[in-house]
């Protein structure tokens, strides 16, 4: 709730309902998940959410990130499979959950998943608020960056490359979830300010799987007015 780039966000209103109860709505369409909690330090968000009929936690205000939170609420719980939906993402499809969802519990491999689209337009591919990803053969992940990635030398070609950009939804098993929360601070988390990061750095592999679903995360009121023009077009229609 406390955002520093925008605070207050998941409650920011968009067509009459708070933001968090789109996400809620959009991630009840989800066919593989069993349950769907929302994990919060605010009593303004968690009585937001009674009044929509979700399901809220309170957590602890100590929590330094997200997965420290989650793992509060899933501790107690019997559960194989986690997927860490953000609060600020009012257009997530429901297919993008099930997809996260479904190569974790196929795939005994995997500790930890997340998605990517590619990128079409040069300006999200400038902008720092959007995090691109780089992947290798088996759509590991290499690198995540708010900067261009990979960089594009004097004479390379530009349709010789493809750029991705990290769309933030998260799977975990629920043993890889207390193995991350326990990772320390990475040094390229500090830097690039992005937790995955620690991931990486420790030797563990995060699988990306492309989407062609289109979303906006929205960090900052110039993202809020994207995911206003996607919902007044139609764009992201979550039931269809």
């Amino acid at each position: 709730y406390s955002s520093t780039r925008f605070a207050g966000k998941v409650l920011v209103d968009i067509m009459g309902k708070p933001m968090l109860q789109h996400v809620w709505e959009r991630a009840k369409q989800s066919r593989m998940l069993d349950d769907l909690i929302i994990a919060c330090d605010s009593e303004i968000v968690l009585n937001a959410a009674s009044e929509f009929g979700a399901k809220a936690v309170m957590t602890s205000r100590e929590h330094t990130c997200g997965t420290d939170r989650i793992s509060e609420v899933v501790n107690p719980l019997d559960v194989k499979v986690i997927i860490n939906i953000q609060a600020d993402e009012p257009l997530i499809h429901p297919m993008m959950i099930d997809s996260l969802a479904r190569a974790l519990l196929e795939d005994k491999m995997l500790n930890m998943a997340t998605l990517m689209k590619k990128i079409d337009d040069v300006l999200e591919l400038l902008d720092p608020n959007v995090v691109k990803v780089v992947v290798d053969k088996n759509n590991f992940a290499l690198y995540f960056s708010r900067a261009p990635i990979p960089y594009l030398a004097p004479n390379a070609e530009i349709d010789q490359v493809t750029y991705y950009k990290h769309i933030g939804l998260y799977g975990y098993t629920k043993d890889f979830l207390f193995t991350y929360k326990n990772l320390p601070v990475a040094n390229l988390e500090k830097t690039e300010k992005l937790e995955q990061l620690r991931v990486l750095t420790e030797g563990f592999k995060i699988k990306v799987i492309q989407t062609q679903l289109e979303t906006v995360g929205v960090d900052t009121p110039k993202d809020l007015e994207k995911v206003l023009l996607f919902l007044k077009k139609g764009i992201s229609d979550a039931s269809g």
